[in-house]
């Protein structure tokens, strides 16, 4: 009795096994599908469970935006805040604001002011 019982309990495990693998070429074509960036921008992968992003010289574009600048240093400290959360600092060093987006024109102090130079 016990060497039947085995025996179904072996098959049974078998039949869900197949079921449960897949073709690793599909997963593949799947993942490749999803995934859609500019082959010409870097990628880079932020731990683990975070998804790829493209990144991008932030201490260099914010150095360059805030030179002319009365209070550089702050500038630059708030300018980076921005470029982080935003992916995008406006060309130039003054003006332009609106070619990074939303993200970038809306985001304001605790006291209600623009915070992206």
């Amino acid at each position: 009795m016990a060497p039947r019982v085995f025996l179904v309990l072996g098959m049974l495990l078998m039949v869900c096994l197949v079921k449960v693998s897949s073709d690793p070429k599909r997963e593949e074509e799947i993942l490749e599908e999803e995934l859609h960036f500019p082959d010409n921008e870097p990628l880079i992968v932020r731990d683990g469970n975070r998804r790829l992003m493209q990144d991008i010289d932030c201490g260099g574009l914010c150095k360059t935006r805030c030179s002319a600048h009365s209070r550089p240093n702050l500038c630059t400290r708030a300018c980076g805040t921005c470029c982080v959360r935003c992916k995008c600092v406006p060309p130039g060093t003054s003006g332009n604001r609106e070619l990074c987006g939303t993200c970038y024109t809306d985001m304001t102090t605790h006291g209600n002011k623009t915070k992206c130079p």
